[in-house]
């Protein structure tokens, strides 16, 4: 029996992806004018941001504890192996939420072959873990080799991007109220990146054109093999963008896999329109 991938809508991979590879996704949860919805399926990113953009100010939470025992149940009444690949624990409690749910679980399936990852990761570069750990359980990989590569690529997923506003961060308590003031006033975007799962401001760099220019010249600093391996472009409903990025990125170092997918709603809902994020592997793809 092949082993089962879960993820959390965090991962933010298209439809496409999500049916191809079999992918379990849960969602987290969104809360747009005093109504709940599930992120990517009963709201869009597109609708989380325009609201934004009208100055509404949507709230995440994680997914919920019943979601995760149903999920398991189903899996562990099956004897159905699965690994669930986590959104970082750090921006979230949903990785505690299922650790929880699953010593529960396992209180009444313990010979179920489960595993749970926190990957430390978000948006498209958790999405590209989980995209190798759906592949190699579509060709048949067993179930440690597919959590130990999992956990390869989560420790080596770099993740660098910037926002349009710095408004959104500080909304969401990523900056403090003058930071988000002063930057807009001078232009001036954030560069961050993730450390152990953390978000990290990394530099602040004057226009547009020359945060994207500094994007592609810290890839070069810090990724390895970048022609071979898989990267990831997310972006906060700004397509043409990503597109620019993504032609920096290909002149630059020749890479044919490049993966473009939209920042989802509940990522969204605190970085905001206009987010740009490159996801590549610091160490050789394996």
């Amino acid at each position: 029996m092949n082993v089962k991938i879960l993820a959390d809508s965090a991962c933010d991979l298209g439809a496409q992806s999500v049916e191809q590879y079999d992918i379990d996704i849960l969602s987290l949860t969104v809360q747009l004018d005093d109504e709940n919805f599930e992120d990517g399926k009963t709201i869009s990113a597109k609708t989380v941001y325009d609201a934004m953009r009208n100055g509404k100010a949507p709230k995440t939470s994680q997914v919920s504890p019943q979601t995760f025992k149903d999920a398991f149940v189903k899996y562990a009444e099956q004897n159905q192996p699965c690994v669930y690949l986590a959104f970082s624990s750090e921006l979230s409690g949903t990785y505690q939420a299922a650790k929880l749910m699953e010593q529960e679980v396992k209180e009444q399936y313990p010979e179920w072959q489960f595993e749970i990852l926190d990957t430390k990761a978000a948006s498209l570069g958790l999405g590209l873990i989980v995209l190798r750990a759906a592949k190699l359980a579509k060709e048949g990989a067993d179930f440690t080799s597919i959590v130990e590569t999992s956990r390869y690529h989560a420790e080596h997923m770099e993740h660098i991007f910037t926002v349009d506003d710095l408004e959104y961060l500080y909304r969401g308590g990523r900056v403090s109220k003058t930071a988000a003031f002063v930057g807009t006033l001078l232009k001036i975007k954030p560069l961050l990146h993730m450390e152990d799962g953390k978000l990290i401001p990394l530099e602040k760099i004057r226009g547009s054109k020359k945060v994207f220019k500094r994007m592609v010249e810290v890839m070069e600093e810090r990724g390895v093999d970048l022609a071979n391996q898989p990267i990831g472009i997310s972006h906060g409903d700004s397509l043409e963008t990503a597109h620019l990025v993504r032609d920096m990125i290909q002149e630059t170092f020749g890479n044919k896999q490049i993966h473009i997918e939209m920042v989802g709603s509940a990522i969204g809902a605190h970085s905001g329109p206009g987010t740009i994020a490159i996801f590549f592997l610091n160490q050789p793809y394996k």
